[in-house]
């Protein structure tokens, strides 16, 4: 049941989040074409600007169980709101998301996140697509940053585990690195239009190493990163 407070809270966070990125926006796409390294700072101060009106315009608190990842690993993750996708620069150091192509063409944001570093993800993932995403993140590897995946493909309503998309596996095989698996439970809290508020948990599970099969690494993957689905929010 929505109350009063959760539709003032989230009216008073819809006008602050999208009114501050999107006077933020073309100031820091002007000075990423300048300079490029402006982007990191520029996606930065976005992803903190967004933490920032969770936690105090929609009373949400952030809890992080487990160690965090760094360095040249795969973190696989639950996706079940535009929480965590927006979040990933204030909770890791640097990572490189694969995301959707469609939003590296939102105006001003997109061209910041191309020069940040993002994985495009193309709808159609056949062999080439695979390839091209393979050799971005292993350039990405190289530099030490951690690569970020939701490999169940898309948002995914609290409690619900559907299947790893294909593409996960194979580039997992593909690119030769740990995986590290980040359930969340945002979607009670976040994924509705009058948000409520209370604490989101990421919880990181034991690093899976390299070179296993493909059914067991899916297997531990699907079973790690839903491992809050029947924990409640706080």
């Amino acid at each position: 049941m929505t109350r009063p407070v959760d539709v003032i809270r989230s009216l008073a966070f819809y006008f602050a989040f999208y009114v501050g990125s999107a006077l933020t926006g073309p100031f820091f796409a002007i000075a990423a074409r300048i300079n490029p390294r402006a982007s990191i700072p520029g996606s930065h101060f976005w992803a903190g600007w967004h933490r920032f009106c969770v936690r105090w315009l929609l009373g949400i608190k952030v809890r992080v169980e487990g160690e965090l990842p760094s360095g040249p690993v795969i973190v696989a993750g639950k996706h079940e709101s535009f929480f965590e996708a927006i979040d990933l620069p204030v909770l890791l150091h640097c990572p490189v998301p694969f995301a959707k192509a469609e939003l590296l063409r939102v105006p001003f944001w997109g061209h910041i996140g191309r020069l940040y570093g993002v994985v495009p993800v193309e709808r159609s993932a056949g062999a080439k697509a695979l390839r091209a995403m393979r050799a971005a993140a292993a350039g990405f590897a190289a530099e030490g940053r951690t690569l970020v995946i939701f490999p169940e493909g898309t948002r995914t309503p609290h409690g619900q585990s559907p299947a790893l998309q294909s593409g996960f596996a194979g580039l997992y095989k593909l690119l030769d690195l740990p995986v590290v698996p980040m359930a969340v439970n945002s979607g009670p809290l976040y994924q509705r239009r009058w948000k409520r508020s209370g604490t989101i948990t990421y919880r990181f599970g034991e690093t899976i190493p390299s070179g296993l099969p493909r059914a067991e690494v899916e297997e531990r993957v699907h079973a790690a990163i839903n491992a809050l689905n029947n924990a409640g929010t706080a």
